[in-house]
């Protein structure tokens, strides 16, 4: 009995993974994202007492955290997943990182926290610093669902990088 013959281009398939750029930028952002939450996210109008990302909302650590998991999914799905990456877990780690940055600019525009106490409140640095943080957490993501080897259908087949158009 012979073994199976394979071709150059089932090897290439075979072995192809996504690169890890993404991952890394989404991870330094998810990362930067994570400190956010200890620092000053609001101040009152009168300067006593600024409030962190943990006094202000139970939404700013439940996203931190958030990430920190969706972080953890997409290192496990690097050394799992058939070329490297999930598509679905990409794109969720993506639209949350999304979700971050505009929950960012919406404390940056009108802090949110203050309205049932009647104070008003301004943007702190935590926000600033969070919102940096989700950005990069988005682009991160995003840079990683680009790659085609999250792909799983038969326009993968024939496709390398170095295409300068997919057929």
């Amino acid at each position: 009995m012979t073994a199976p013959r394979t071709n150059a281009t089932s090897a290439t398939r075979d072995t192809r993974r996504a690169r890890t750029t993404g991952l890394a930028a989404a991870a330094a952002g998810i990362l930067v994202f994570n400190i956010s939450p200890f620092m000053n996210w609001v101040n009152p109008a009168d300067g006593a007492d600024p409030r962190t990302g943990y006094e202000t909302d139970s939404l700013v650590p439940f996203i931190a955290y958030l990430g920190l998991g969706l972080l953890l999914a997409l290192v496990y799905a690097t050394k799992r997943a058939r070329r490297g990456q999930h598509r679905g877990l990409t794109l969720v780690t993506m639209a949350v990182g999304i979700a971050a940055t505009l929950q960012c600019l919406a404390f940056a525009i009108n802090p949110m926290g203050g309205l049932e106490r009647g104070d008003d409140l301004s943007s702190d640095i935590g926000v600033w610093i969070g919102l940096i943080g989700a950005a990069i957490w988005a682009v991160g993501a995003a840079m990683l669902a680009k790659e085609i080897e999250g792909d799983d259908d038969e326009r993968t087949e024939n496709y390398t990088r170095d295409d300068a158009h997919n057929d």
